[in-house]
């Protein structure tokens, strides 16, 4: 077989030397690209078809702090919720005792595309706001929000930690007073 040589009309023009290239002239991707968005919609898509349907219940935060607790005695949160769509792992709740009594290491990563979520909420999802599955009766409590992100693709996902929120609705509901348990003794003046 006889090798062949192919001629073409066009000079190709030289390579560059990478020790000279300026900012970006060997970027593929151009990040003013109004197409930018067309991967965070389509991920916001999959995210719909492909994940699953929650009912999410805004925290909001009030300035009833208890310094005893270190934590908010009342957690207001809305009483309607909002159906969300996110990606997480479905668990076995797992109750392993151990010489401390029984522990929960069950925490749950919620995935949400970051643009959809907010849009929904009108802001950001914060520690405090509650998840509950379609599916499921169990409520979770963010604890935790995380931001990932594909930055070249213009795709940016919220990652929320959450615990088992063990409390009943008729707890959660219950208005507390005003009074503060005193850090010291509990015998004062006798």
């Amino acid at each position: 077989m006889e090798k062949k040589n192919f001629k073409i009309s066009t000079n190709v023009p030289p390579l560059s030397n990478i020790d000279d290239i300026s900012d970006g002239e060997l970027n593929l991707f151009d990040p003013n690209n109004p197409d930018i968005g067309l991967f965070n919609l389509i991920d916001d898509e999959i995210i719909k078809l492909s994940g699953s349907k929650f009912h999410y219940y805004k925290y909001f935060q009030s300035e009833d702090y208890d310094p005893v607790y270190m934590e908010a005695r009342n957690k207001p949160v809305a009483k309607e919720a909002l159906t969300v769509y996110g990606h997480y792992d479905p668990k076995v709740l797992e109750e392993n005792l151990s010489q401390f009594g029984l522990e929960l290491t069950n925490d749950q990563f919620f995935i949400f595309n970051k643009s959809y979520i907010e849009r929904l909420l009108q802001r950001t999802p914060i520690p405090g706001d509650q998840i509950k599955p379609y599916f499921q009766n169990w409520k979770w409590e963010i604890f935790q929000v995380q931001e990932d992100s594909f930055e070249a693709y213009g795709v940016y996902h919220l990652i929320c930690s959450a615990k088992i929120l063990r409390d009943s609705e008729d707890v959660q509901d219950t208005p507390l007073t005003d009074t503060i348990d005193r850090p010291g003794g509990f015998l004062e003046n006798g």
